[in-house]
């Protein structure tokens, strides 16, 4: 098949996804069209609706949009039948069907944000990062019956530096994401639908232990500080700048107050106090660990904004009186 008989369609829906989705529109690829999540409520009373970042993008290219509820909603299925796509390509969508994944011609394959096996499921570039990953990449594999564990295309690897944040990794691997995308179908023409793949067990090589990447919520962002610092300062850049690794303080009011912090500094300084207490000296803001005090750079009380920790300390004379709940 040529390229300009080759129809796909398009999966996603943050950020993430446009860039790929951006390069096949930018590469003359026929996308007929694109589906992504329905329009969200969002304001203090729920009253607007915002669309997607792709749906955003389809729409400024004149690109069909499809918006399910559910996936296997007959109606939807029919529609996306209809396009008669040989190719579809996912990049941060939710799990397909397999009335879905296995419409087309040449199949589905995903974009994950990961090497896998490793860090299979809904934030790989959070966990890499909170585990402190010196390595992680991206991943093009097609989707079988269960959560990212198909057959692997291609693989390309990014390497995290030990002050990289989660935005640093997910704004490179957006963009490997994107090339990935283009070498995936590239080799899926010439090999007239059937690459070579490989099967996920056959990469496990001389691993002992895999990383599963479950979805972030509240609860799971909250700063432990009896673990050593090492393990925090990597916690805290993996969900920088979202959602945010946060702690919760008592004022000297006696009310709880929650305290986001997205970047902090690493020492040797042993203060023999027991973890989490904070202590300012000299101008310079820290929290104890396990083992080392852990200076804390950028944070956010609830209710402001983010800063410096300097500048928060100048308007907050008195926050060493502040304990950790």
């Amino acid at each position: 098949m040529e390229k300009k008989d080759l129809r796909i369609v398009f999966m996603g829906t943050p950020e993430f996804a446009v860039e790929t989705l951006k390069a096949l529109v930018e590469n003359e690829y026929n996308v007929v069209a694109v589906v992504t999540q329905p329009d969200k409520p969002v304001g203090r009373h729920q009253t607007e609706v915002q669309p997607s970042e792709v749906k955003k993008y389809a729409l400024e290219h004149q690109l069909p949009v499809l918006q399910p509820e559910k996936m296997k909603d007959p109606a939807f299925v029919e529609q996306l039948r209809g396009y008669k796509a040989n190719l579809q390509v996912v990049v941060a969508f939710r799990m397909l069907p397999e009335v879905v994944w296995d419409m087309p011609q040449y199949g589905t394959f995903n974009v994950h944000a990961a090497l896998l096996p490793q860090y299979r499921g809904a934030a790989p570039i959070n966990w890499a990062v909170i585990n402190g990953e010196k390595r992680t990449g991206v991943t093009t594999f097609f989707l079988d019956k269960d959560i990212d564990t198909g057959r692997v295309i291609l693989q390309k690897p990014f390497d995290i530096p030990d002050t990289a944040d989660a935005e640093y990794v997910y704004d490179g691997l957006m963009h490997l994401g994107a090339e990935i995308c283009l070498e995936t179908i590239e080799k899926i023409i010439a090999a007239d639908g059937m690459p070579e793949s490989i099967p996920q067990d056959d990469l496990m090589g001389n691993v002992k232990y895999l990383y599963d990447a479950p979805k972030l919520f509240k609860q799971t962002c909250e700063i432990n500080w009896n673990r050593p610092s090492k393990r925090i300062y990597d916690f805290i850049r993996g969900l920088s700048p979202y959602p945010g690794a946060w702690t919760t303080l008592m004022g000297p009011d006696g009310k709880p107050v929650d305290l986001k912090i997205f970047k902090t500094t690493k020492t040797e300084k042993n203060p023999g106090m027991r973890p989490g207490m904070i202590v300012v000296y000299k101008g310079v803001l820290y929290i104890t660990t396990a083992d080392f005090l852990l200076q804390i750079d950028e944070l956010q009380l609830a209710g402001k904004n983010r800063m410096k920790a300097r500048d928060f300390l100048n308007g907050n004379k008195n926050f060493d009186r502040y304990i950790i709940k």
